[in-house]
């Protein structure tokens, strides 16, 4: 399509995603949850260590990033069609500023990684094996994305600011068509949003775990919220308020169930819960088990809100794509 045949008056602003996510909130709260606790499980399982993941993603990132200043593409079918995914050249500085991470901790994860043969030199290059693509192939979310962004976009039909009608099949379908593209998109969403979380929370460990306590308790209220928007959707504030509100001693978890769900040792789990506990942000239930703090909500609404931005900008820039394509 060349320029001039795009109407640029059905494509979105990041403003207008954004305002249709919070004042839609009670429709997407569960799915938006789930989403980010199925990511943060896949960060976990690729090698037992969320750093490690984080970095070897910034890495495909920044070689996402070239391909696009360069005007390249490559489908989800032909970038994993390569033997080896060869990446650019980066310093261990550029990834500590990136990821927020001390020196010695780059460095270490880093020939760990090599160790273990998923980054490799090879001369000047330098490269992800082909065996270390299950790691990193985003097998399920991208159907996970697909079904979020789908979401979305009823809310923005509704507050008629996005006349085109699509389907979780259509999202999947052009995401794979501009893979590279569309999955910098993504990374440029994810990193930021998990440095945010593990520099509030001190660690990356700390926030899977409290995710699932939050994950666990919108899904124990999930019937309570619908039958609060039957006829209107609720904003973030008042689903918010709702979650806290309710959260009962039947809604909990314990850490054995965590440690089934995430495949974290318990031991650690228990550890950061008291981190978590100390910090107000959980507490302990009569039954003994996991629970939303009922300050929660005041102290982590300020990265809500730029989770929130970095989120709507990824989603519009989908959007937009398959009203131009």
């Amino acid at each position: 399509m060349n320029i001039q045949e795009i109407d640029f008056s059905k494509t979105l602003s990041d403003d207008q995603v954004y305002e249709s996510i919070m004042s839609h909130y009670s429709n997407l709260s569960k799915e938006w949850i789930s989403h980010q606790w199925n990511w943060m499980n896949s960060v976990y399982w690729a090698f037992n260590d969320h750093h490690k993941y984080m970095i070897v993603i910034s890495l495909i990132e920044k070689t996402f990033q070239f391909y696009d200043q360069m005007n390249i593409s490559y489908s989800y079918e032909e970038y994993y069609s390569k033997s080896y995914l060869q990446i650019e050249k980066f310093s261990i500085s550029e990834l500590c500023i990136k990821l927020n991470l001390p020196k010695e901790t780059v460095r270490r994860k880093v020939l760990e990684l090599q160790r273990e043969g998923v980054i490799n030199r090879d001369s000047r290059k330098i490269v992800i094996d082909r065996k270390a693509f299950s790691f990193v192939k985003p097998k399920n979310q991208i159907k996970l994305s697909a079904k979020y962004i789908h979401l979305v976009s009823k809310g923005l039909n509704k507050d008629k600011v996005y006349l085109k009608k699509i389907t979780p099949n259509m999202v999947e379908s052009i995401i794979k068509k501009n893979f590279t593209l569309c999955w910098r998109w993504f990374y440029r969403m994810q990193i930021p949003l998990v440095i945010g979380y593990n520099k509030f929370m001190q660690d990356l460990t700390t926030f899977h775990i409290w995710g699932t306590i939050c994950m666990n308790q919108v899904l124990n209220i999930s019937k309570h919220l619908e039958q609060n928007s039957n006829e209107f959707p609720l904003d973030h504030f008042t689903t918010s308020g709702i979650i806290i509100d309710n959260v009962g001693n039947e809604t909990g978890i314990s850490a054995m169930s965590i440690s089934e769900m995430t495949q974290i040792p318990r031991a650690t789990i228990i550890r950061k819960c008291k981190y978590l506990i100390k910090e107000d942000l959980i507490r302990v239930n009569n039954k003994k088990q996991y629970v939303l703090s009922s300050l929660n909500f005041k102290k982590i609404l300020p990265y809500q809100t730029e989770v929130f931005k970095f989120k709507a900008k990824f989603i519009r820039k989908i959007l937009n794509l398959l009203v131009i394509s």
